[in-house]
């Protein structure tokens, strides 16, 4: 009797609904499935990865918020409530789409380096601590914070309500408390247990575990020194956190626990506007921001992926798994090689998105057997964990926003009193000298968080992204595929079960030679799990600790006119509109 038989039968012995009978024989079977349904309105949505941040953003396109202002208060929160993923201690890049103009405008809000490091200083200091790469827990990993500033310039440019009452919900939340949520809490703990066994000199104890524990599932936790700086923002701007009072206290802390940046680092920090670059896949416009974000490396993917009928070789087959993946390691090549701070390096930006050069790279997958190792190609040159959050309003504006610390916590240099812990971006600089990413002062260090945009008919269709480190790119492309491909609604689309590809070469300089490894998770059928290894893939079964990312995605119905909007249910998020 076949398994679908039996659970029918079964269902009502151990309690299982008509609904989640169903579910869970269509992750059998492989047909669409979702956990909820889409949310749908009229006037605008707020989705994000905590359910209070969702709302505290539709509260502000309720007051008459633009988008923008409905991103920052909610991205202020998850600084808060989520601060395993984000904070103003780390990094920020969004893309926006202003009904006025009808143009997507794109911002990287990325930090640098420390002007005071030089390269022989940093290998120097490598050499000192014995190890061949920059610490995850170190202060080497810092780079300059650049969220805060993000926040302020897309305010400037489009918002609406005043930054103080942006922020006042998240300031009111860090001294009253707020419940801490399931999944988060889970990631709150095993960072306070890494934390423990790589101590960094500063406050990171007294303000992520100050009863001695990480907070528990529905615990109350408070972070006044969060609110204080939440507070000097909403009272004297931006200049608070680049020249003022807390650039003052940032500087004294690393000056007194070794650390390498300064005020002037902080003075001289600016963000940059940039426009979006696209492919054309089927028919859709593809939106992503050049390097140093890993963008392109999703883009490259859907040019090559655009040559195989993935709708006639089926949702999740063997066919379509094989060429996704192996498309996933040919872009990952040329991402290993290319992507870095363009004011640096020069990055083949139209090169590596052209239809003509993903034609050459496609020839090279052999549909049968899977690449041990690819070489990057020679595109031609063009001169001249996170959290995702997006937002629509009544206007017709949309936000796609991504931020982070990058590895959970951040570095676990945390200055007391301050209420965050600063990134550790700067651990991806690669080491080898000529390399494009290679570190140098005052340069941005690659960037694996990217904010998707979908354009159709010169129309916005559709603000998304999913989280996750070297899980984005990938996770971009299936969600695409799962929706223009395989016609998936919105959250159909993110619940879907996922791959991810482990192993390729990196932009640290690590070489892939042995064709990495495939996480599948539970919903991949085990034919399909199968005939993956008999093709030469080395599978390896999924984590349930973020290893698949997150997405939270809001559509425009230009036929009805409404927003339709989906968070997946790998996190604690939420999708809400009004």
């Amino acid at each position: 009797m076949k398994f679908t038989s039996i659970l029918r039968i079964i269902a009502p012995i151990i309690g299982l609904s008509q609904a989640a009978t169903q579910a869970q024989i269509d992750r059998v079977t492989g047909r669409p499935f979702a956990t909820r349904s889409e949310v749908i309105a009229q006037h605008g949505m707020v989705c994000t990865s905590h359910p209070l941040a969702s709302q505290i953003g539709l509260d502000v396109l309720k007051a008459g918020g633009s988008a923008v202002d409905a991103a920052i208060a909610a991205n202020a929160a998850l600084g808060l409530m989520e601060p395993v993923n984000c904070g103003p201690g780390g990094d920020l890049f969004a893309i926006v789409y202003d009904a006025k103009t009808k143009k997507l405008y794109g911002l990287n809000a990325s930090g640098r380096s420390p002007l005071g490091l030089s390269f022989e200083q940093l290998k120097a200091e490598l050499a000192r601590l014995g190890t061949p790469k920059i610490p995850t827990l170190s202060m080497l990993s810092v780079s300059v914070p650049g969220a805060v500033d993000g926040w302020f310039e897309l305010h400037r440019r489009f918002g609406q309500r005043p930054m103080s009452e942006l922020l006042a919900p998240t300031i009111r939340y860090a001294e009253e408390g707020y419940p801490v949520a399931e999944f988060i809490a889970h990631l709150w703990a095993l960072e306070i247990q890494r934390y423990r066994a790589t101590p960094v000199p500063g406050a990171f104890l007294a303000t992520y575990a100050p009863n001695g524990h990480a907070p528990a599932k529905g615990e109350i936790f408070k972070n006044p020194g969060l609110a204080r700086t939440y507070r000097l923002l909403a009272e004297k701007g931006r200049d608070a956190f680049y020249r003022g009072e807390l650039a003052d206290q940032m500087d004294a802390y690393f000056r007194a626990q070794g650390g390498w940046l300064r005020k002037i680092d902080f003075e001289k920090h600016t963000s940059t506007w940039v426009d979006p670059v696209s492919v054309n896949y089927r028919g859709y416009d593809v939106y992503e921001l050049i390097p140093n974000t890993q963008g392109l490396a999703a883009l490259q993917m859907l040019a090559i992926l655009e040559g195989f009928d993935l709708k006639r070789m089926g949702f999740n087959s063997p066919d379509t798994l094989h060429a996704m993946i192996e498309a996933k390691k040919l872009a990952f090549e040329d991402r290993a090689k290319f992507y870095a701070d363009p004011a640096f390096s020069q990055v083949p930006v139209a090169g590596l998105i052209a239809k003509d050069y993903a034609a050459a790279r496609r020839k090279l997958i052999d549909p049968a057997r899977a690449a041990k190792t690819f070489d990057a190609g020679v595109p031609a040159m063009n001169h001249g964990d996170t959290i995702y959050l997006c937002t629509a309003d009544a206007a017709g504006n949309m936000v796609s926003l991504i931020q982070s610390n990058f590895y959970l916590l951040g570095s676990g240099a945390c200055a007391p009193g301050l209420g965050f812990g600063f990134q550790n971006r700067g651990e991806l600089f690669a080491l080898e000298p000529g390399h494009a990413n290679v570190y140098a002062p005052g340069k941005r260090p690659f960037h694996t968080i990217i904010p998707g945009f979908v354009m159709k008919d010169g129309e916005p269709w559709e603000a998304f992204g999913v989280m996750g480190g070297a899980v984005q790119p990938q996770g971009h492309v299936q969600v695409l595929v799962n929706q223009i491909d395989f016609g998936m609604n919105v959250q159909e689309a993110g619940d879907a079960a996922r791959w991810v590809h482990e192993g390729s070469s990196e932009p640290t300089g690590e070489r892939m030679t042995t064709g990495g490894y495939v996480m599948l998770e539970s919903g991949v059928p085990y034919d399909t799990a199968r005939a993956l290894v008999q093709r030469g893939h080395v599978i390896r079964a999924g984590t349930a600790t973020g290893g698949f990312g997150g997405y939270q995605a809001i559509r425009w119905d230009k036929v009805n006119r409404v927003y339709i909007g989906a968070s997946e249910a790998r996190k604690d998020g939420q999708a809400v509109g009004y």
